[in-house]
């Protein structure tokens, strides 16, 4: 079974050609096998994409079935399924043309297929190329389509502490909109009536539990007391004050199944830092890893397994995920194309950096909100 693991989002080697030759598709000069095909997806990930090349007149369908179906023949069968093997693994793929049976039947991944615009040369304001983040998106669609099939109905339990009541509404409004998943939400108003929540809930075809924390209770045991109320498969913690996009916890969810990992997360990569209304992009941090360091507001694990936060005011992501890794969870890293963090003024987070930190390690910047396509933007 293929997976993104290993994905590189920067890649040189010119794009490699895959042609198909009736029996199997040979890639950059070697055949793709049917068995174990993932070692040889690592050499492939090296070349900025893979562009296929199907023959003309590469048959549709079998002879039809006594029930009026018509099933792919074998070598159409053969070709599809070594394409979906590679999408899987998040490689860039891209074709001048598809089969008319391949438009006919699948006709999202045909788009996608033939799409262009992400190998078009693109540069931030300040002039940086943004060819990689477009590429790594194209992945990240494709990846996405051909995992499809793996996904199953997970009840996830979304925890959040917030000290900010005027962020109640937005913070909802993008848990209610997420795909693929059973989502109920457990908001803790530290410091504020539950009722701030409860109005900003009305609508929202999600099942929103509030509960009250006195704004003397650290952090840590606010979240726990969260936690204790969940009753989803999963947790997954949402800060109240940054972007998510709709896919942010299937991704999360495909992430934990073809990982087999105890803990998911993603990178922090995007940041809108609003005293200077810039989003700034890093790419020091590499995705689709084993790695102890995820972003905190993106940690999804099985609440079967949750031993709690640290009893703290501040730091309780850095400090559950440094105890769970010396316990042997094993923590994986997804991609952050999906999720935006928010940076106003330090003395307004619990994850205290100057603004200027940001600056100093940015690869891209922006002008405004400028996120991700990945994070489809609702406001």
């Amino acid at each position: 079974m293929t997976s993104p693991q290993g994905f590189l989002s920067s890649a040189d080697a010119e794009p490699a050609q895959a042609t198909w030759d009736g029996n199997r598709w040979t890639i950059a000069g070697t055949p793709f096998p049917e068995e174990s095909p993932g070692e040889a997806v690592a050499p492939l990930r090296a070349h900025q994409s893979v562009r296929l090349a199907w023959p003309a007149g590469i048959s549709a369908h079998a002879a039809p079935t006594p029930d009026g179906e018509t099933p792919y023949d074998a070598d159409a069968r053969r070709s599809l399924d070594a394409v979906l093997t590679l999408a899987a693994a998040g490689v860039p793929l891209h074709a001048e043309t598809v089969p008319r049976w391949l438009a006919a039947d699948d006709p999202a991944l045909a788009e996608l297929l033939t799409s262009t615009g992400w190998l078009e040369p693109e540069t931030d304001t300040s002039g940086v190329s943004v060819a990689a983040l477009r590429r790594e998106e194209h992945s990240v669609r494709l990846r996405r389509h051909a995992l499809a099939a793996r996904r199953t109905r997970a009840s996830v339990s979304v925890i959040m502490a917030s000290r900010r009541p005027s962020m109640a509404g937005w913070a909802l409004a993008q848990i209610a909109r997420q795909r693929h998943v059973d989502v109920e939400v457990v908001f803790a108003a530290h410091g504020y009536p539950a009722d701030v929540v409860r109005r900003a809930a009305k609508g929202l075809d999600i099942p929103v539990e509030v509960i009250e924390a006195d704004g003397d209770t650290v952090f840590g045991d606010v979240l726990n007391e969260a936690a204790r109320r969940a009753s989803g498969d999963l947790l997954a913690k949402w800060d109240d004050d940054d972007w998510y996009g709709p896919e942010h916890l299937a991704d999360l969810l495909l992430a934990r199944s073809y990982s087999g990992a105890d803990i998911v997360g993603t990178t922090a990569e995007f940041f809108h830092l609003e005293p200077l209304n810039l989003t700034i992009r890093r790419t020091d941090y590499k995705s689709e890893v084993w790695n102890r360091h995820v972003a905190g507001g993106t940690i999804m694990l099985d609440r079967a397994v949750f031993t709690g936060f640290p009893s703290v005011p501040r730091a309780v992501d850095e400090g559950m995920l440094t105890a769970a890794d010396a316990a042997g969870a094993r923590i994986y890293r997804t991609h952050g194309l999906g999720y935006m963090l928010r940076r106003s003024t330090a003395d307004r987070h619990t994850w205290r950096l100057p603004l200027a930190h940001f600056l100093k390690v940015a690869t891209n910047q922006w002008r405004g909100v400028r996120p991700s396509h990945i994070l489809e933007p609702a406001h």
